[in-house]
C-alpha cells in the first residue's frame, strides 16, 4: 500500500467516521463518502472522536476530502467498505467506476458474505475481509463515540495491509482465518437485535440474567447452525465461542466479574440495530439472525428464538416507532 495515497471510506456512518477519523488523526489522507447530514456535521464541528477509555480529540474538517460524490476515490490506494450489508453490491459498483484498478478493498462490515459479494463485482481487484469488534455510537454534532473494546481484524495479505493501516489508537491485526473470525463475530452480534428490542444500554441489558439467558439461547441456536455447516467460529473475545452460552447463564455477580476481565463496555453503549430502529432505518436482521434461520431451514434445525427475533424486528421496522422496549418474557412469547 502506498502510504501517500488516499484511504477511502465507502459509507461514512458511525464505524466509517470513527475509523476514518482515527486514520486522519494518524496523519493518513482520508476521503469520506458520506450523506449530506454527516458532511454538514463534520464541516460545522470537525470530526470529534471520543472513547469509553476517556480519549477525546477533534479532527478538523479540512483534514478530509468530504463528498457525496464517489469521484473522491480517484486516487485511493485502499477503500474501506463500511456500508450495511444490503448495500454492498451497489457500493462495489461505485468503487468499480471510481477507484483505481490497483485499489485494495477491505470489508469492515457486519454479517457473512460481504467479501464474496465485493469479489464477484470487483474482478481483478484485491478484496480482503475484515471484522470490527467494537461498537460506535453517533452522538450528533460530528461526534462519534467508541463504546466497547477490541482490535480490528483484517485478512492477511502479502502487502501487510493490516499493519499498514494501523495507527495509534486504532490497531488492525492480520488473520489467516477471516471466515472463522467473521462467523465468531456473527454469534456475538446476535445480541444486536435483543438490545434493539430491549431499549436498554448494553451493559444494563447484559447485567440481567433473563436477558443473558435469552442471548445464550440465541447463541446455542447459532452454534448448532454453524456446526451443521462445518464451520469453526473464532471468538472476538478471549472466551471460546462454545463456552459462551453456559457462561452467559451464570449468576449476575459471577458473570459481571468475568465480563469485566474480557471486554470493556461504556455504560451508555447500545447496538447499531437499536440506532437503526430509532432512526427508522432498515436493520441488518437478515444478515444476522436471518443467516441462522436460513441455515436451519436447509438443515432441518429448530431455531425458535431466532425466528421469533426476526419476526419482532421486522414488525418494529414496519411500525417505525423505534425500539418497542420488550422484556425477555415478551420476546419468548408467541402471539
Amino acid at each position: 500500500m502506498n502510504s501517500g495515497r488516499t484511504i477511502g471510506i465507502a459509507g461514512a456512518g458511525s464505524i466509517g467516521c470513527f475509523v476514518g477519523g482515527m486514520l486522519a488523526a494518524g496523519s493518513r489522507r482520508v476521503a469520506l463518502l458520506a450523506r449530506p447530514r454527516v458532511i454538514g456535521e463534520i464541516e460545522a464541528n470537525g470530526l470529534r472522536l471520543t472513547s469509553f477509555e476517556g480519549s477525546d480529540q477533534t479532527v478538523a474538517a479540512s483534514r478530509f476530502a468530504l463528498s457525496e460524490n464517489p469521484s473522491i476515490f480517484g486516487d485511493a490506494g485502499v477503500v474501506l467498505v463500511t456500508v450495511k450489508s444490503a448495500d454492498t453490491a451497489d457500493m462495489a459498483d461505485v468503487i468499480a467506476r471510481n477507484a483505481p484498478p490497483d485499489v485494495v478493498v477491505v470489508s469492515l462490515q457486519n454479517g457473512i458474505g460481504n467479501t464474496a459479494v465485493l469479489r464477484s463485482r470487483l474482478p481483478g481487484r484485491r478484496v480482503l475481509g475484515g471484522m470490527v469488534p467494537f461498537n460506535v455510537v453517533a452522538a450528533g454534532e460530528g461526534r462519534f463515540h467508541r463504546a466497547t473494546s477490541g482490535d480490528i481484524v483484517v485478512e492477511r495479505d502479502d502487502a501487510h495491509t493490516a499493519d499498514q493501516l494501523s495507527v495509534p489508537g486504532l490497531k488492525m491485526r492480520p488473520t489467516d482465518n477471516i471466515d472463522g473470525v467473521q462467523w465468531g463475530k456473527l454469534l456475538v452480534n446476535l445480541n444486536n437485535a435483543l438490545n434493539a428490542l430491549a431499549d436498554l444500554p448494553l451493559r444494563r441489558q447484559l447485567a440481567q440474567r433473563p436477558w443473558r439467558r435469552l442471548f445464550a439461547d440465541q447463541m446455542a441456536e447459532g452454534l448448532a447452525a454453524i456446526r451443521a455447516e462445518g464451520i469453526r467460529p473464532v471468538s472476538p473475545t478471549p472466551i471460546p465461542a462454545p463456552w459462551m452460552p453456559p457462561l452467559l447463564r451464570l449468576p449476575d455477580a459471577i458473570f459481571e466479574a468475568l465480563l469485566g476481565r474480557t471486554m470493556k463496555i461504556d455504560p451508555e453503549a447500545r447496538s447499531s440495530m437499536w440506532e437503526d430502529l430509532q432512526r427508522g432505518r432498515r436493520t441488518e436482521i437478515d444478515y444476522l439472525q436471518g443467516v441462522i434461520t436460513e441455515i436451519a431451514e436447509r438443515r432441518g434445525l429448530d431455531v425458535p428464538v431466532s425466528r421469533r427475533v426476526v419476526e419482532l424486528i421486522r414488525r418494529a421496522e414496519l411500525e417505525a416507532r423505534g425500539s418497542p422496549g420488550l422484556t425477555p418474557e415478551q420476546i419468548r412469547a408467541t402471539d
